[in-house]
């Protein structure tokens, strides 16, 4: 399933170009994308030099903004002025600057392109980031849902002609999350690596990025779904031998949602993929590990192994905790849940 951010960037051409645009959210992997795509197309090569300016809101006053905005291209017929960081302009709290704003939008500058690219999200409530919707277009972009990773992964690496195993998907999305910028970073790392035709897998995983493809915290939740003690004590000393690489408290975080979601796989009463997969907040490929988790823990287990989880964290903060090492709580963490 294509992202549909995605599918947004990918699909504005140069005719479609509005007079301005305000970028904002909470993903500043889209805003960049989106905001370099638009600087991509908007002035050919040769005029970028005179037609197109780039500044950063921690040099402007909103003033200085609509200054740049009001002037006219040199030898062409559009310029293009992109604001990057425009949530630093000193003054842009400021009400009678917000109105500078708002009537610049009641009548933009015809042969202007604007572009605000805000690195964080604004209250699309306010008359000023309204107003961008008349004559503009506004995009918020928001975190990515964790169950959206997967497909992302998957969708980026197919866009460069690379192919990608099931398992190195989920080691890069347990791993990473969805931090888009880091996750990107780590894949173009792979991507400059490896051989031409060669496919990512969890060998390839460990090799660039440095997650072990035996000893991570997707293979230990597979060792306590499959019950397997001498596995599950592998890793959990691995891990107590390697704290600084593995510290717990990430470990606990994600243990937790896996078995509250185990949890909640017993309580949804529409058992269909479609339904579970959205229920729970999982890409559809890994329902079959939580099913089979589903029949390795009851209910009253699951009960007892989130309230152990949560001991644990305590202890792994310093409370009620003694003299316990973090290999000493790995090894009480995967004794609680196994028996």
């Amino acid at each position: 399933m294509a992202n549909k951010n995605q599918e947004l960037i990918d699909n504005l051409k140069k005719e479609n170009i509005k007079p301005a645009y305000l970028i904002h959210g909470t993903e500043p992997y889209f805003i960049d994308k989106l905001t370099q795509k638009i600087i991509d197309i908007t002035i050919p090569d040769y005029e970028k030099s005179f037609n197109e300016v780039i500044l950063y809101g921690k040099d402007l006053t909103t003033g200085d903004v609509i200054r740049y905005a009001r002037q006219f291209p040199m030898m062409g017929d559009k310029q293009l002025v992109v604001i990057k960081e425009a949530h630093q302009i000193a003054d842009i709290g400021n009400k009678e600057n917000q109105t500078l704003i708002e009537n610049y939008m009641a009548s933009p500058q015809p042969s202007t392109v604007l572009v605000m690219s805000f690195g964080k999200a604004q209250d699309e409530r306010k008359t000023w980031v309204k107003s961008f919707q008349k004559k503009g277009e506004i995009h918020n972009f928001k975190k990515m849902y964790d169950n959206e990773v997967p497909d992302f992964i998957i969708e980026y690496c197919k866009a460069s002609n690379i192919k990608i195993s099931p398992k190195a998907v989920q080691l890069l999305d347990e791993h990473i999350g969805n931090n888009l910028q880091t996750l990107i970073k780590e894949i173009d790392k792979i991507l400059v690596n490896i051989k031409p035709g060669e496919a990512i897998d969890a060998g390839v995983i460990e090799e660039f990025v440095g997650i072990s493809k035996d000893y991570n915290v997707f293979e230990l939740q597979k060792a306590l779904t499959d019950r397997n003690v001498f596995k599950s004590v592998q890793i959990a000393e691995y891990f107590g031998a390697n704290s600084k690489d593995h510290p717990i408290q990430p470990t606990i975080i994600i243990l937790y949602n896996f078995f509250s979601k185990i949890l909640l796989f017993h309580g949804s009463k529409d058992k269909s993929d479609k339904a579970l997969a959205s229920s729970l907040g999982v890409n559809p490929y890994f329902l079959k590990d939580y099913k089979k988790a589903a029949h390795a823990y009851p209910v009253g287990q699951l009960i007892k192994i989130i309230h152990t989880l949560k001991t644990i964290d305590k202890k792994s903060k310093g409370i009620d905790a003694g003299s316990a090492t973090e290999s000493d709580l790995y090894k009480e963490l995967i004794f609680d849940i196994l028996h």
